[in-house]
């Protein structure tokens, strides 16, 4: 009968020559020890067992540790639309909204260009007077 065993190590990285630091029958255990250790990996080691007691399969998996105190990262996307004409972009950081904005309104006399940032958890949110912040 094959039966699966599992163990978890605190590591300090995903390269070949890494530090690792085990094992640990839990999670928790691995967890605690690697914030001890300042190290922002845990490694699961899973070991398929045959009937003869030998070692028939063998399966690393690397978890990635969030560090203590910090918040689930947000992806932040900046929304530029022309109230005038209509056309739009899309950018990843402000100034790039801002250069967009400046092109369109040096090119399209009396247009304005309104401002959004969109995120996941609160959706499109239109930044109000973000042209007049930045004189």
């Amino acid at each position: 009968m094959t039966y699966k065993e599992t163990f978890w190590m605190a590591c300090d990285s995903t390269e070949q020559l890494r530090a690792e630091y085990g094992p640990f029958h839990t999670r928790a255990e691995a967890e605690r020890e690697a914030g001890k250790l300042g190290f922002s990996y845990l490694l699961r080691y899973e070991h398929l067992i045959g009937e003869n007691e030998d070692i028939k399969e063998v399966r690393c998996i690397f978890i990635e540790l969030e560090p203590e105190g910090s918040m689930p990262r947000l992806v932040l996307r900046l929304h530029t639309r022309c109230a005038t004409c209509g056309e739009s972009a899309i950018h990843d950081h402000g100034w790039q909204a801002e250069v967009w904005a400046d092109i369109h309104e040096f090119e399209h006399s009396r247009h304005r260009v309104r401002l959004f940032e969109q995120t996941r958890a609160e959706g499109l949110k239109e930044i109000a007077g973000w042209r007049d912040a930045c004189a």
